[in-house]
């Protein structure tokens, strides 16, 4: 068993070409301290906030290819080999088969039948998320797709999702918008479904060359202050700063090309949209 239930996002790492650089961004952007380099897993390096285990950092591998950095989220299995054989099954690709990665745990690559890269991890010795919800810490992810009936499809008969549609208003920033958010039942306090994932159908907006993505959101006590530090240090913002009910948010990318968001939930604009199931 794991500290997380099946299906909760659990971990989060990133590959860079020049990790000292990654280091120096994230650890100014959200605060961060990084532990010492695992020399036989590749240099893997945790990154900490206050403390706690939030994320980590790795360099590319030699010989691997030329694309941009790209953040992994991954999701709780209680079984990996298991979890494999329901993706295939749905209709996804393993990039990384099963593989045990010493006393921490196992883990597998996939992609969903969209297109977005996650992760899959089964806990031992690491355990995934010390610290969630609070700055310098994941929040939240979307998975963005031109296929959202692909996605939803794969995503309830991999994990134990329950799914509800977001009734958007007419508004110039939602209207005709397609969002739903894949739950846990019970998995919440006092028992109430948990949100752990949101699915937003790619539109127009969004350049052709830009493939299905999961977007990872980070915690910050000040959205606008966060992007600001994030464009000093070389990185680019695509999106935001926007109120929301669910909190002030900006989407960005690092000087090496991974995107991310980030998110300040204490500033909350608006009500809270309708929900349906779907």
């Amino acid at each position: 068993m794991t500290d997380f239930p099946e299906g909760t996002p659990c971990w989060a790492d990133a590959m860079f070409k020049d990790v000292e650089g990654a280091k120096r961004f994230y650890g100014e952007l959200f605060g961060w301290t990084f532990g010492e380099a695992a020399s036989e897993y590749g240099n893997y390096t945790q990154a900490h906030s206050d403390g706690k285990a939030v994320a980590a950092v790795v360099p590319t591998m030699p010989g691997g290819d030329e694309s941009p950095s790209a953040w992994c989220l991954y999701f709780a299995s209680d079984d990996v080999h298991r979890t494999a054989e329901e993706i295939k099954n749905a209709g996804g690709a393993l990039l990384m088969e099963p593989m045990q990665v010493g006393s921490f745990g196992s883990m597998v690559i996939a992609k969903e039948p969209s297109g977005a890269v996650f992760g899959v991890w089964q806990a031992a010795g690491h355990r995934g998320f010390e610290k969630t919800d609070e700055p310098g810490s994941y929040c939240w992810a979307e998975l963005f797709t031109r296929e959202p009936a692909k996605a939803d499809d794969f995503l309830k008969k991999v994990f134990p999702y329950g799914a509800q549609k977001v009734e958007c208003d007419d508004s110039p920033e939602t209207q005709g918008m397609d969002f739903k958010v894949f739950s846990l039942g019970g998995g919440g306090q006092d028992g109430q479904d948990r949100p752990v994932l949101g699915r937003m159908k790619m539109g127009d907006e969004f350049p052709k060359d830009i493939p299905a993505y999961i977007q990872v959101y980070f915690s910050v006590p000040n959205c606008d202050a966060a992007v600001e530090t994030a464009q000093r240090l070389g990185g680019r913002l695509y999106f935001g700063p926007m109120d929301s009910p669910f909190g002030r948010f900006a989407a960005l990318s690092d000087p090496q090309g991974a995107a991310f968001a980030v998110l300040d939930a204490s500033t909350k604009v608006g009500e809270m949209p309708r929900m349906t199931a779907a």
